[in-house]
């Protein structure tokens, strides 16, 4: 019974639109920042190295560095300080966590960006399975010729 009450009051609080990101991504995380009486946005960007938990509980931790120096900062998805969660870059990855790159140094920390196939690779000729589930109709009909 509890459990179900608890539910019912974290859907209540729950955002509508969550972004859409992964592990591995380099994202743009818009966070409110209170300073006495005054309001402002600030922007902290870095790769995703990890997600956890779900419905009101759900976290990701973002990681940069700043100064020769890394910097990691968990994030409350549901927050009401983090206003919006931008993806600049899609990194491709095969690991839930990345807490491997904290001992990754240089050009080594660099994770793969993820290929993203757009409409105008398929205009050109796209891949060999596209061409093969559609039949050429004009060289069926020149063929019997």
């Amino acid at each position: 019974m509890s459990h179900r009450l608890i539910q019912l009051a974290e859907k209540a609080c729950l955002k509508n639109k969550l972004p859409q990101f992964e592990v591995g991504n380099t994202v743009d995380v818009y966070v409110k920042i209170v300073e006495g009486a005054k309001e402002r946005i600030q922007i902290f960007n870095g790769v995703v190295i990890a997600t956890r938990g779900s419905g009101m509980s759900q976290m990701f931790t973002v990681r940069r560095i700043v100064n020769n120096e890394g910097v990691e900062r968990t994030f409350m998805l549901n927050s009401p300080l983090v206003i919006d969660v931008k993806v600049r870059r899609r990194g491709k990855v095969r690991r839930a966590k990345l807490y491997y790159l904290r001992d990754r140094v240089g050009k080594a920390r660099r994770l793969r960006e993820q290929r993203v196939s757009s409409a105008g690779s398929k205009a050109k000729g796209g891949s060999a399975s596209e061409s093969a589930a559609e039949p050429p109709s004009e060289e069926l009909a020149t063929a019997g010729v």
